[in-house]
């Protein structure tokens, strides 16, 4: 079992930047793909932002490619998100995903586990 946990969302004003963290708790002892999806008021959750388990590959949504940027930490299964340039559409709360599939770039090969997000608010 794993438990993701998210940490770093709150409230910005448009323009601003906020950094995402995920931490792994439990089942450590591999690396696995970790990414981060999204889900606004309204609307289905959608993919945002992947990183393979090595580190080597990184794949974004089209809507935050140059935008956002993934990391992996120093600690095993641990992930960033690096917000910039933060817009009103950019509120949602944040999910941290991990995968011990294959490599998907938008994980579509399925999420073995998720955690339970954080809210990002951005202000006009």
């Amino acid at each position: 079992q794993v438990q993701l946990v998210e940490s770093g969302g709150g409230l910005v004003q448009a323009g601003g930047s906020l950094r995402l963290s995920c931490a792994a708790a439990g089942r450590t002892s591999s690396n696995y793909h970790m990414g981060w999806f999204r889900q606004a008021p309204g609307k289905e959750r959608e993919f945002v932002a992947a990183v393979s388990a090595g580190g080597g590959s990184t794949n974004y949504a089209d809507s935050v490619k140059g935008q956002f940027t993934i990391s992996r930490g120093d600690v095993k299964n641990t992930v960033y998100l690096q917000m910039n340039s933060l817009k009103p559409e950019d509120t949602a709360v944040y999910y941290c995903a991990a995968d011990f599939g294959i490599w998907s770039p938008t994980m579509t090969n399925g999420v073995d586990y998720w955690g339970k997000g954080t809210l990002v608010t951005v202000s006009s």
